[in-house]
């Protein structure tokens, strides 16, 4: 409870973050083959489709959406400051994988992290769990 006002503070909890996406199809198979992400929900409209996608682990979900009529990617991804981050247990092999993929976009070998680009530009690091 806030001492100051008397009432119990609002908690709020990450729920997903969205990235539009060309080819939903294409999205679909490098978000299952790079990261093993699988549908959880679809909800579909006129003029759009919403694919939720998890990982079977934790309750965090990747939104993608598609478009219809739209043939580029909605946003400018501009430097591309913004990013998804997964933790891997094995940095090793799953870099040897990304790399068999011709996924690899950029790679800190100092930090122990890289890359990788999905089909509409979008950046994810890959980084070692320590935990």
């Amino acid at each position: 409870m806030n001492s100051e006002t008397g009432q119990t503070p609002l908690r709020f909890t990450f729920a997903h973050n969205n990235f539009n996406v060309v080819d939903l199809q294409k999205s679909l198979a490098f978000y299952r083959e790079a990261l093993g992400l699988t549908e959880v929900r679809r909800i579909q409209r006129e003029q759009f489709t919403l694919v939720f996608l998890g990982d079977g682990v934790t309750g965090y979900q990747l939104e993608l959406t598609w478009l219809k009529d739209f043939d580029r990617p909605r946003y400018n991804l501009g430097d591309n400051e913004f990013h998804l981050a997964f933790r891997v247990d094995d940095i090793g092999k799953a870099l040897e994988k990304h790399r068999a993929m011709n996924a690899v976009c950029y790679e800190n070998q100092a930090m122990g992290i890289y890359f990788i680009e999905d089909p509409d530009g979008y950046w994810i690091e890959i980084i070692p769990d320590r935990r």
